[in-house]
């Protein structure tokens, strides 16, 4: 039986990514620009304004195009294959190794490095961190025909979220638990919002993640023959007593309405987390995180019986 996702590509060291270059598809060669060239100070300067515009999603939808910063999360998005368009840089702070090796990489691969000044560039970044670049990438495709999972997959569904850092939290956890693959279903909130990329640490990016309707994903689980749990208040079963075993999808809903009556068919199991307090439900993320590592742990007991431990 087997339980392990399939195997990913470790995130990149901080100071810079120094393996193999990941294969691209052939474009065209920008231009490339001095990085300690003057910096542009000036808010009306179209091409800052253009960037700044994808801080709203429908800009992002428009033009297609994503806001990335913060280092961990710019590496691991390059790493996954993610295509940079240009980047806004602080030429003051290419001293920094990682800063020097990143503006060097993406030189490199013709993608224009665009100076600006510290007060411009923390404008782009999202909260109050700045790490010295901003990248201006393609929104990355995530559909169900371009999920591919192994024989006995463990997935996660969510349904109908609309904060961001909820989002986010959930797709970290993912990525900890192992899960094959994430769906958002009737998703409530833009998968590259700057917020889900932050909370999730960049690995929205590495997670294998799909975007559709409830009403899809239903239909391509059924399809594959995936057994569905359900994260429900009022379900009869107890997580840690059903089976989370074998090919399995485990759906979590918003925390204000919960799941759907789509997901209320009788191949789809209810299960609760015990509340012993006055509250009725966790946080979706501290759900998830719950349900996605009692799977795992029920998965590890499976393959290696009598054995304990991370291995």
């Amino acid at each position: 039986m087997r339980v392990d996702r399939q195997e990913r590509m470790p995130s990149p060291a901080m100071n810079g990514y120094d393996g193999p270059d990941l294969p691209r598809p052939a474009r065209d060669t920008k231009p490339m620009s001095d990085p300690l060239a003057a910096p542009i100070t000036s808010s009306h300067n179209p091409r800052f304004r253009a960037a700044l515009a994808l801080r709203e999603g429908r800009d992002r939808r428009r033009e297609g195009k994503i806001l990335i910063d913060g280092e961990r999360e710019i590496e691991r998005a390059l790493h996954a294959g993610t295509h940079p368009v240009e980047a806004f840089i602080d030429p003051d702070r290419l001293g920094e190794s990682w800063l020097a090796a990143l503006a060097g990489r993406l030189q490199r691969d013709g993608i224009e490095l665009i100076a600006v000044s510290p007060r411009l560039l923390g404008r782009l970044s999202y909260g109050d961190r700045q790490t010295g670049v901003v990248v201006v990438a393609e929104t990355p495709v995530r559909s169900l025909e371009d999920l591919s999972v192994p024989a006995e997959p463990l997935i996660g569904v969510i349904e109908g979220l609309e904060k961001p850092g909820n989002l986010g939290a959930v797709l970290r956890t993912a990525d900890s638990a192992g899960l094959d693959a994430l769906l958002v279903a009737d998703g409530g909130t833009d998968l590259f919002n700057p917020n889900v990329i932050r909370a999730s640490l960049g690995t929205v990016f590495t997670v294998p993640v799909a975007v559709a309707t409830a009403e899809a994903v239903l239909a391509w689980l059924r399809e594959r023959g995936i057994r569905m749990v359900a994260a429900k208040v009022d379900a009869e079963c107890d997580h840690t007593d059903a089976d989370l075993t074998g090919a399995l999808a485990i759906a979590l809903g918003s925390e204000a309405d919960g799941l759907s009556a789509a997901w209320s068919g009788s191949d789809v199991t209810g299960v609760r987390i015990p509340m012993l307090g006055i509250a009725d439900s966790l946080n979706v993320s501290a759900t998830a995180a719950v349900l996605f590592y009692e799977a795992l742990r029920q998965r590890r007991a499976v393959m290696r019986p009598g054995r304990r431990g991370r291995t």
